[in-house]
């Protein structure tokens, strides 16, 4: 991957697409119980086009049962699920990709000995020919790979080269445009800067604003509050399966998000009790009072 100074990485970003007025997927106190276990409960959700909707919480907080439900893999048990104002139940992930909503997991879906064009294609190649001779169609899809890697902000010096030989970044990024290619409105990114250094999380970001100003909706699940705040436009903290916080940018400070985050609830109860351990500087400690989340306000036209 290449920079030359002119826009992201030495290409120009397509410009934005038109965007739609309501919301791309919503959802309404929803809910997934798995038997006697209730994974997830009440849960509201709105991903608007054009904006990045960050999801946060800490293992088992239930972020990867939304991003089930969501995509398709799982259905929900309560509340209610609509994409484009339509309530939805999907039964497989391909019932969510024919609705534009794309998912792209840690592990990226990606073969590291195959060459990056063949990875950019994987399960959707292009053919040519007359059946039952027909056979791939090789150009094209180094072509098409090229520019809409390009289109993205991702010059690559050697689409041939395996994938595997990419850095993490880069390989979040091939994800990201693949997706973006085949039709995503909406965008889940799981966990995409987990693995990452401060580099490569920083290009991550860099691509995650980009698919923004193309006019997606991205659903940015993160454990990390300082990655979210960098692009985020609404954040919503998820605490043992519950919605703890739902604030927009404007509503909530880093400080005030990262106390959320890491349970700073918890840390000031427990107050009195680091006070007596020798050594514990306690002054810093949140208190209680301090750590009220932020109301998420009401839909237009209700109380």
């Amino acid at each position: 991957m290449t920079d030359n100074g002119t826009g992201t990485h030495g290409a120009v970003l397509q410009d934005a697409a038109p965007q739609q007025d309501g919301p791309l997927v919503e959802l309404r106190g929803a809910g997934k119980s798995y038997g006697n276990i209730r994974a997830l409960h009440g849960v509201d959700l709105t991903v608007r086009p054009g904006q990045v909707t960050c999801v946060l919480g800490d293992n088992g907080a239930g972020k990867s049962t939304l991003i089930k439900i969501i995509s398709g893999l799982h259905q929900h048990t309560e509340g209610e699920f609509l994409v484009d104002e339509e309530p939805v139940r999907f039964t497989t992930p391909r019932e969510a990709l024919d609705r534009g909503i794309a998912t792209v997991y840690q592990d990226l879906a990606t073969v590291p000995l195959m060459p990056v064009w063949r990875n950019f294609f994987l399960g959707s190649e292009m053919t040519k020919g007359p059946w039952p001779v027909r056979r791939l169609d090789i150009a094209r899809m180094k072509a098409t790979a090229d520019q809409e890697l390009r289109n993205m902000g991702i010059v690559l010096d050697d689409l041939e080269q395996p994938i595997g030989t990419l850095s993490g970044g880069q390989r979040q990024c091939v994800a990201i445009a693949r997706a973006v290619y085949f039709g995503a409105r909406v965008l889940i990114l799981d966990e995409p800067t987990a693995a990452l250094g401060v580099k490569q999380s920083g290009v991550v970001l860099k691509y995650i604003a980009a698919a923004r100003d193309r006019g997606l909706g991205v659903i940015f699940i993160t454990h990390n509050p300082h990655h979210a705040y960098m692009v985020g436009d609404h954040f919503s903290v998820l605490r043992l399966g519950t919605l703890e916080l739902s604030a927009s940018r404007a509503e909530v400070s880093l400080e005030e998000l990262t106390n959320h985050m890491a349970g700073g609830a918890e840390l000031a109860a427990l107050k009195h009790e680091l006070a007596q351990v020798r050594g514990v500087d306690t002054d810093e400690l949140p208190e209680e009072s301090d750590l009220t989340p932020p109301v998420a306000p009401s839909p237009e036209g209700t109380p």
